[in-house]
């Protein structure tokens, strides 16, 4: 099994995810706790041609990303609350906190196809500004939550790679880092 440039193997959990009303507290939170940062801020997260639930979306989201060893946390608000999502029926189900694990995926098709086979739905469908798709499949029957499917592609592995190899050794200085969304 090929393990990833920031220290994941391919097909394994690469990132834990939880929702949050407010990033900003969060990250402030979870950095001494978790031993986790810099963080990485992409505020209106470009996810293009989304679907949720099979449905066109127009989810507005904020991510935040930091490491803590070979892992990768990721927090999310959503900015547009009225919008039906992942995130606001996980939230009204059973409140804040943790939402998926992101796995990495060389064949996206196929493992799309897996889950499926398995009896779990596709709840999100998207594609992020770096061009690589991700789904989040409905686990939530036999997880205690959702696996979000991350195609890795070589700008999505240099992206993960880059926030991690700035975790290594990292100081604390300049703990919150915004970076500009890519455009499709």
């Amino acid at each position: 099994m090929k393990n990833l440039d920031f220290g994941q193997p391919m097909g394994g959990i690469m990132q834990i995810a939880y929702i949050v009303p407010d990033i900003t507290a969060a990250m402030k939170h979870y950095m001494p706790r978790l031993a986790c940062g810099p963080w990485f801020v992409i505020e209106h997260f470009p996810l293009f041609d989304a679907q949720y639930r099979g449905k066109p979306t127009e989810l507005d989201i904020t991510l935040a990303i930091g490491f803590s060893g070979a892992m990768s946390f990721e927090l999310i608000q959503q900015n547009n609350w009225e919008t039906p999502s992942v995130y606001t029926e996980v939230q009204q189900k059973r409140g804040w906190g943790f939402h998926h694990f992101g796995v990495s995926s060389a064949d996206f098709d196929a493992d799309v196809a897996k889950y499926k086979a398995l009896g779990h739905d596709m709840a999100l469908y998207g594609v992020a500004g770096v061009g690589a798709r991700a789904a989040y499949m409905d686990t939530s029957d036999v997880l205690p939550g959702m696996i979000e499917l991350i195609e890795m592609t070589d700008q999505t592995e240099a992206f993960f790679t880059m926030m991690k190899t700035a975790s290594e050794n990292w100081d604390g200085s300049d703990p919150i880092r915004v970076l500009q969304p890519p455009a499709e």
